[in-house]
């Protein structure tokens, strides 16, 4: 039996390959999906993804989802707090490793590493310092499907929000910017890929320009 495992679960494509390499994994027990949502817009932070798609999303994967609700405008102090007791929930149900989606942020990572260091729950991070092109062409190859839900319009056009993410796509993301979107560029929602059991129906919405980011509405149909 492996190691009772939660993950991380943003809806993009970096947390839906990790949930595809845990699911392969052998020591491994994967327990659920956990994601940080928005209260007042009922939405995943930055990637903008509608309770109901993150619900198909856990439910294409056989997984439960475990919602944290953070408030508008929450302080770096109370989400600190709302995490804190989360982890403490985590420790106590026996939770033995909490897994992330991260690539190559040091400060990400140190962050995660810090929330966890007074619990017995180790930290797993199956993408750290892979490649982001070949990480693209892995994710790609294995027929994942997603679209792009935000962009940082000092980074990319608003053009890009609503667009599938794609080979052709990629190659039109200037060669400064990360093509995974690490460093903000970019954020997607999944709705297909060797992780789910089925694909997610979706239309795309009304696209707004708020704070510096163009943000697509995905929605399951």
């Amino acid at each position: 039996m492996g190691k009772k495992t939660l993950l991380s679960w943003s809806s993009g494509k970096d947390s839906a390959w990790t949930l595809y390499l845990l699911q392969q994994d052998p020591g491994v027990e994967l327990a659920g999906l956990f994601t940080v949502i928005n209260r007042k817009y009922n939405r995943a932070s930055m990637h903008a993804t509608r309770l109901d798609l993150l619900q198909k999303q856990a439910d294409a994967a056989g997984m439960e989802l475990r919602i944290i609700e953070l408030p508008d405008q929450c302080s770096n102090e109370e989400c600190d707090a709302i995490m804190a007791e989360f982890i403490v929930a985590c420790e106590e149900e026996g939770i033995e490793c909490i897994a992330f989606g991260d690539l190559f942020l040091e400060d990400i990572r140190s962050y995660r590493e810090n929330q966890l260091r007074r619990t017995k729950i180790m930290p797993l991070f199956p993408l750290w310092k892979i490649p982001t092109a070949r990480l693209a062409e892995q994710m790609l190859t294995a027929g994942m499907e997603a679209y792009i839900s935000s962009v940082d319009l000092a980074r990319l056009p608003a053009s890009f929000a609503g667009k599938k993410w794609s080979r052709t796509l990629l190659n039109t993301i200037p060669a400064e910017y990360d093509l995974c979107g690490e460093n903000g560029e970019m954020h997607t929602i999944v709705v297909g890929g060797p992780m789910f059991h089925q694909t997610i129906r979706v239309r795309i919405g009304e696209i707004i320009e708020r704070n510096g980011f163009a943000y697509a509405d995905i929605i399951p149909v």
